[in-house]
């Protein structure tokens, strides 16, 4: 399968997963329902992305991964026009967490593959463009969305999603050939070791308090724009969620932060700081002040994602597949609490204590940081 036919998959299923985002508010004021309640669309797609890759490594080192990739696509494609065709919002949240079920059987499948296709450099190359494509995919999904639901409907991007899902499956042509293989995974408690280093648990609480402040923001976005800034159309809001794209492109630099100082710890300690900052920013009135801390708030989340995804590896003695099974589960957890929590936090008491919540969760995930930084070398793992 060409690498560019796999990016074009991982772009279109990660519509899937934040299409809704920027349309939240029109669908509370659709539905008739609470910011809260609108929220659940994005929190029942995440949660069983929290709780599912531990368990699909097991499952799938018995099955073609292109196989699973493409039926997946399929079931997603179903999932897509039952949503198109649906009015009732209890559906729609019924086929969102059907969703959440299936998409972690595709993400793990497309990073297999590749993990088992191409070697060396070419790996490292081919899986970059991989999380570039998922970035890609989170934008536009994002901002296509918003601009289908306001010139033919939110239905009519449900629809055009599940072409797309259709035809990039159907194109899927399974290759039988040798590949590098791994000794399959034999009990779910494997999982569980990375967790015995106290150092590598830290640093994965840290991953979730990151992820949790990130979706509460961006799944709240369109509330706050609507309420605080009377920014209503869909479209406007999109191009809010242009910060997200921006933010990923200055997160480009990150490697260049370790030419700067070897301690990895202190590069992330200093990114958490940062983080906190912008949300402290953000309680000011201003409408060009929240959309700049905004853009800043993206840049930090991915550059603390992009520092501490290798570093996990690198403090892990389990194998790879355990390590980011384990960092997905948590980095999934506190984004499927963030869609939701914060909810009844800005429902109740309004944007500024919203804020000062979320400022608090990253303050403690920048403690755990600060504390491994205190506790050694940022290479070393405690059993």
């Amino acid at each position: 399968m060409p690498i560019f036919h796999l990016l074009l998959c991982s772009v279109v299923i990660f519509f899937v997963l934040y299409a809704p985002q920027p349309m939240l508010a029109q669908f509370a004021e659709h539905f008739a329902i609470t910011p809260a309640k609108a929220g659940l669309l994005m929190t029942v797609t995440m949660l069983p992305l929290a709780v599912a890759p531990i368990f699909y490594g097991l499952v799938l080192t018995r099955f073609c991964k292109l196989i699973v990739l493409r039926n997946t696509m399929i079931a997603l494609a179903l999932c897509c026009t039952v949503i198109g065709l649906t009015g009732q919002f209890e559906l729609f949240l019924t086929m969102r967490f059907i969703e959440g079920l299936l998409l972690p059987a595709a993400l793990t499948s497309m990073t297999g593959y590749i993990g088992q296709t191409w070697q060396g450099q070419c790996l490292r190359k081919n899986m970059t463009w991989y999380v570039g494509s998922t970035i890609a995919g989170g934008y536009l999904g994002r901002a296509l969305a918003a601009n289908f639901a306001t010139w033919w409907g939110f239905e009519s991007f449900y629809l055009f999603n599940a072409f797309l899902l259709l035809m990039l499956a159907l194109a899927i042509k399974p290759a039988y050939k040798k590949t590098t293989t791994q000794p399959p995974l034999t009990s779910p408690k494997a999982y569980l070791k990375p967790l015995k280093s106290a150092k590598l648990l830290r640093l994965y609480g840290a991953v979730f308090c990151m992820f949790y402040c990130f979706s509460a923001l961006l799944n709240y976005l369109p509330f706050i724009l609507s309420n605080e800034y009377q920014i209503k159309d869909p479209k406007l809001i999109a191009w809010v969620y242009s910060g997200y794209l921006v933010g990923a492109l200055i997160s480009m630099v990150t490697p260049l932060l370790s030419k700067l100082t070897h301690n990895n710890w202190q590069i992330l300690t200093t990114l958490f700081a940062i983080y906190s900052m912008t949300l402290l920013a953000m309680q000011w009135n201003s409408l060009s002040l929240f959309v700049a801390m905004f853009t800043l708030f993206c840049a930090c989340m991915f550059m603390i994602h992009a520092s501490a995804a290798p570093l996990a590896n690198e403090l892990s003695t389990a194998n790879t597949s355990i390590t980011n099974g384990a960092y997905v589960s948590f980095y999934y957890c506190g984004g499927a609490l963030g869609t939701f929590v914060p909810g009844f936090i800005y429902q109740i008491y309004g944007l500024a204590i919203f804020l000062l919540s979320l400022l608090f969760v990253c303050i403690f995930g920048g403690y755990l940081v600060l504390q491994n930084q205190r506790t050694g070398s940022e290479t070393q793992c405690g059993v």
